[in-house]
Formats: C-alpha cells, sequence, structure tokens
C-alpha cells in the first residue's frame, strides 16, 4: 500500500488495536487467545482507516477517533470469524490463516466473535465517558456510536447476510442482489465514513458527500470482491478462490458476468471519487483507497 496517509492510518490502528479489548479474567483467557489470534491475523484494516481519513478530512484528531477505528475492526473481525463457520460459509481460512474454528473449535470461534463484537462497543462507550462534561464531543461520539451501529446490525451488514445467505441456490434476482450488497457491505462502509466525519464536526454538507461516498465505494468493493472470487489467487485474498459459486450465492458476475460487473464497478468508482473531488487536498486516502479497487480489476 503505497500512500503515506493510508500507511499512517494503518500503523495507528495495528499498534493500537490491542489498546480497547477488555481486560479479561485468568480464567478466560482461552477466550481472549481466540480473540487476539482473529484480530492480529493481519488484514488491510480498510474500514477503521477510512473511519480515520474521514475525521481528519473534517478537521477532526485521528488519535482521538482512535478507539471507533479499532472498534470498527473489532466488528469487522467479529463477522469474519462468524462468516468462517461451518453453518455459514464455512472457509478454512482467513487472512492468510487457518480459521479461528479451525484452531480453537466452533463453539470458542462463536465465542471469541461475540468477544469481540462486545469489545467493540465497550471501547466507544469507555470512550464516551471521559466527555460527560463537554457535551458537543459528546454528541459526536454518541453519533458516531450510533451510526456504526445501525451500520452493522440488522438494519444493516447483518441484514445484508440474511439476505445473503437465503439466495443461495437461488437463481440471482437483480433486485434483491442489490438489496444484499447495500446493506451486507456498503452499510458498514458508509457507516464508518460517516462516523468518523461526525468525530471530526462534519457538517451536514460533508456528511452528505460521504455518504454518498461510501455508498458507491462499498457497492464497488463487494462487486470487486466478486469477481477476485472468480478469477484471483487464494494467496492473494487469504481464502480459498472459488467459495460462491460453489455455495451457489447471488453474485454480480453470476448475475452479469465479468466483463459487465467490471464495468459497473467501475462506474461506482468513479461516482465515488466524483462527491469527494472537492476535498482532494485532505482526501488522499480516501482516494488511494479507490485507486487500489481499480487497480484490481484493471
Amino acid at each position: 500500500m503505497n500512500s503515506p496517509d493510508f500507511n499512517r492510518y494503518k500503523r495507528m490502528v495495528d499498534e493500537h488495536l490491542p489498546d480497547y479489548l477488555p481486560e479479561v479474567d485468568p480464567k478466560s483467557s482461552s477466550l481472549l487467545k481466540a480473540m487476539t489470534y482473529s484480530l492480529t491475523a493481519g488484514g488491510k484494516r480498510i474500514r477503521p482507516i477510512l473511519l480515520l481519513a474521514a475525521c481528519e478530512l473534517c478537521g477532526g484528531s485521528a488519535a482521538a477517533a482512535l478507539p471507533y477505528a479499532c472498534a470498527v475492526e473489532y466488528i469487522q473481525t467479529y463477522s469474519l470469524v462468524h462468516d468462517d463457520l461451518p453453518c455459514m460459509d464455512d472457509d478454512d481460512y482467513r487472512r492468510g490463516k487457518p480459521s479461528s474454528h479451525r484452531i480453537f473449535g466452533e463453539g470458542m470461534a462463536v465465542l471469541a466473535g461475540d468477544g469481540l463484537l462486545s469489545a467493540a462497543y465497550e471501547a466507544m462507550t469507555k470512550d464516551m465517558l471521559l466527555y460527560l462534561d463537554d457535551s458537543e464531543r459528546l454528541k459526536r461520539r454518541v453519533k458516531a456510536a450510533f451510526v456504526i451501529s445501525k451500520g452493522t446490525g440488522c438494519r444493516g451488514m447483518i441484514a445484508g447476510q440474511v439476505s445473503d445467505m437465503e439466495a443461495e441456490g437461488r437463481t440471482p434476482d437483480p433486485q434483491l442482489l442489490a438489496y444484499i450488497h447495500l446493506n451486507k457491505t456498503a452499510a458498514f462502509i458508509k457507516s464508518v465514513l460517516l462516523a468518523g466525519a461526525h468525530l471530526g464536526g462534519a457538517d451536514a454538507a460533508v456528511l452528505a458527500k460521504l455518504s454518498v461516498f461510501g455508498e458507491n465505494l462499498g457497492l464497488a468493493f463487494q462487486i470487486i470482491d466478486d469477481i477476485m472470487d472468480v478469477i484471483g489467487k487464494g494467496e492473494e485474498r487469504g481464502k480459498a478462490a472459488g467459495g460462491d459459486a460453489e455455495a451457489e450465492k447471488s453474485t454480480y458476475p453470476a448475475l452479469y458476468g465479468i466483463e459487465k460487473s467490471k464495468e459497473y464497478a467501475m462506474e461506482l468508482l468513479s461516482k465515488a471519487r466524483a462527491a469527494i473531488r472537492g476535498y482532494y487536498d485532505h482526501a488522499e486516502a480516501l482516494s488511494f483507497v479507490l485507486d487500489y479497487l481499480e487497480r484490481q480489476i484493471n
């Protein structure tokens, strides 16, 4: 990743990721071990980086936003741990390493995911307690936590995952496919950008621009991931390729083919780029994510 801001944000997240995990009683040390295993297995950290980038774009402090950025990575990691379970996508590898359930067993993997999810909200609410006497800063943090909750919950990511699961083995439907991607991936990505913007004190105009940016980026992100599941190599993805076809999932390549899917992804990335055109001097990391996704399919 050759981007000064992107790399700076990633170093911040990687360095501080363990800092906001709760203290665990020694009797439950196996839980912390399983949580830490998946959390430190690698990954690009794109979602927490987007949050920090949005915060600084809006004039905020990336350092002050770290509890929320790390919370976002806890949520992302919990979702992957649960996705990999045999009752879900049944993946043996994640981020180039054996999946949590392959190392610790299915029951512990479920609990490790649960632990990471609850740790995310503990990190955010613990930070809020520091601002009880500062109503404006507290309000920003409450808004940030709310949009993250909404984007990753039953009106966002989880809703999309439910529809994704129920659509397996069925003929892909364009409207349902759009719903799945808007919720499964785009809602989470949009939420982290809005959370960062709230933390930075964004006004309504910037929030609107970042909302458009996030939704188009999120849709493109998932479509490109679906494309790479067909044409990518397992070692590049950190997990086996071809899983979508094997599970008969509803994807854009399955419905429209690779080339049309690439064209649509490029169109979405172009819309995302247009949404932040006026902020380019302060959005180097956001632009870099768009460039990175474009290079994957060109």
